[in-house]
């Protein structure tokens, strides 16, 4: 499961563009907290502990624990995170308020295992990843921090669908319409090139050996008509 993480803030006394930059400079994120049918409050963060949480690669699917903001720590999910567009810092980052067993949508990582034990990866086949994230429903103290997909006795052609994947107790898939595709073992260009050729080759045999048919039937033809 994922860890919950813990974040220092501070509450924000000026909003706007002048007051965001202000605190730029000086090395902290501005942020909202919003949500659970509550009033909004705007707070900033720690540029390097947010870098820091950030690189982890989960931090979208961790619960969050905002603290020193009114004295108590608030339960949060991330929601967004705004990157500029030059130097890819966080300029902004949206979290939602969340109660300790709250239903939540997350987007948790996929990772494949066993792939030598794919008869299609073996001899040279290629793993097409269609989702590289499920989005998953869970209850907000048990979300996943991975989804772990084997790719056991998968031949060329074959493919992982969300109905095939076993998922953690109490963990949904939130697209329940639709058996949809998450990975396909597909042929590797040089095997499409072998085969294309191969058809190539048969289409010609059976172009040269139509003709001399047709040509057959023509001499054929062409004797029986003299004879007339």
């Amino acid at each position: 499961m994922s860890d919950t993480l813990t974040l220092s803030a501070e509450t924000r006394d000026r909003v706007g563009k002048g007051a965001s930059r202000a605190l730029r400079r000086e090395g902290r994120v501005p942020a909202v907290i919003y949500g659970d049918k509550k009033d909004p409050i705007g707070i900033h963060v720690d540029e390097r502990a947010l870098m820091k949480m950030l690189h982890t690669g989960h931090f979208m699917n961790s619960v969050v624990m905002i603290e020193g903001v009114d004295g108590k720590a608030i339960r949060t999910l991330p929601k967004d995170v705004a990157l500029d567009v030059v130097t890819d810092r966080p300029v902004h980052v949206d979290f939602l308020r969340i109660g300790a067993h709250a239903k939540v949508h997350v987007n948790v990582p996929v990772v494949f295992a066993d792939e030598d034990a794919s008869p299609g990866l073996t001899i040279g086949g290629v793993l097409n990843v269609v989702r590289h994230e499920l989005e998953l429903v869970c209850d907000a103290s048990s979300i996943p921090s991975e989804i772990s997909i084997s790719l056991k006795g998968l031949e060329v052609g074959d493919s992982v669908h969300i109905s095939a994947v076993t998922l953690p107790k109490g963990v949904e898939s939130a697209i329940d319409d639709r058996d949809f595709t998450i990975a396909t073992v597909v042929a590797p260009s040089a095997l499409k090139s072998e085969g294309a050729e191969a058809a190539d080759a048969a289409a010609e045999v059976e172009a040269t050996e139509t003709a001399e048919s047709d040509a057959e039937t023509g001499d054929a033809e062409g004797e029986a008509k003299d004879g007339e």
